[in-house]
């Protein structure tokens, strides 16, 4: 082999090895954060409404306690996610209003993964969502 082919094989490795990483890199990027339009279908009546449980020491601790019974098996002990479920300490759920929050875990989003918790009283929903936001 010549030295002038054994630079072109070289190049053309470092090139394909570069593209392979940029676009593992791109695709666990989307797959860890989902794909975010549950947030579009949310209806601004829920979008606006507030924790009635906002700042209470005692909902961040009952919500952490229901968040490692209901929660945990997906998106980890710590909530950083496992497998392709999403990071909970992301951007995306400490821009999320109460509201959003709270409509997302009464009705899910099954494209994504996420399953209904509306088995849940409402009370022990706003109690996870002061956990979530709480992780901020």
């Amino acid at each position: 082999m010549t030295l002038r082919r054994m630079a072109l094989t070289k190049t053309t490795l470092r090139k394909t090895s570069l593209l392979a990483s940029l676009m593992l890199g791109v695709t666990l990027l989307f797959a860890s954060a989902g794909d975010g339009l549950w947030m579009t279908r949310v209806p601004e009546k829920a979008r606006t409404r507030q924790n009635p449980f906002d700042s209470e020491a005692a909902a961040v601790s009952a919500g952490g306690k229901l968040f490692r019974q209901n929660c945990s098996s997906c998106h980890g002990g710590e909530a950083t996610g496992l497998d392709k479920r999403p990071n909970l300490h992301s951007e995306r759920i400490r821009e999320a209003t109460p509201g959003e929050l709270e409509w997302l875990l009464k009705n899910g989003s099954m494209k994504n993964g996420m399953p209904s918790w509306s088995r849940l009283p409402e009370q022990q929903r706003w109690q996870i969502v002061s956990f979530l936001k709480s992780l901020q």
